[in-house]
């Protein structure tokens, strides 16, 4: 894993977590990783085992030069589409950081301008510059711990194992028991639509 795209050089590493369930936020993450940072542990949060990321949070928070979490809520979700939800969250998170950066590495390939940022979307990004992958750990953690704070109000749903996604059993629960406040209404998955026969 890259340290940085370019050496002495103020990189901020952007990403998201949860573009993919049918309840909860989407939750983005901007880092600036002093040049030296090496974890043996730091991969795509996605490749990486939820014990791992948990132990890798704190080291982040404690050695990055900044770092910044931000949560774009269902409703704002259905009202704006979840890509432009995603950007939205990568963008207030960098505007919270402390030190300002002076490029931004995007995860993925679609973002938009915004306050003369010059950036870089890179697809895979994740898995290959190290604030990238930090700021995927720090939204998904931050993201899965929300999960589990209200999966205790709608214990129905079990959202504490499948933090929102389309699993069988959460499908399952909103046949029987309807959406909820937390749920997105703007997509959902072809087992939910309604049958033509």
């Amino acid at each position: 894993m890259a340290p940085y795209l370019e050496a002495g050089r103020r990189e901020a590493g952007c990403d998201e977590a949860g573009r993919g369930p049918l309840a909860g936020p989407v939750f983005a993450a901007a880092v600036i990783l002093p040049e030296d940072f090496h974890h043996p542990l730091l991969n795509d949060s996605k490749q990486m085992s939820e014990k791992a990321r948990d132990t890798l949070r704190p080291v982040i928070e404690a050695e990055a030069v900044a770092w910044a979490v931000e949560a774009v809520s269902a409703e704002e979700i259905d009202r704006i589409n979840i890509l432009a939800a995603s950007i939205t969250g990568m963008q207030r998170a960098v505007r919270r950081l402390s030190v300002k950066p002076d490029f931004l590495l995007i995860d993925g390939n679609r973002f938009r301008p915004f306050d003369g940022f010059p950036y870089r979307c890179i697809v895979h990004g994740d898995a290959t510059y190290a604030s990238i992958a930090a700021a995927s750990v720090l939204a998904k953690t931050y993201r899965d711990e929300y999960m589990r704070r209200i999966a205790a109000d709608y214990p129905q749903y079990g959202w504490e194992r499948n933090m929102g996604y389309p699993t069988k059993e959460h499908i399952e629960a909103i046949r029987r028991y309807g959406l909820c406040e937390h749920h997105r209404r703007s997509f959902h998955p072809k087992e939910l639509e309604p049958t033509l026969f």
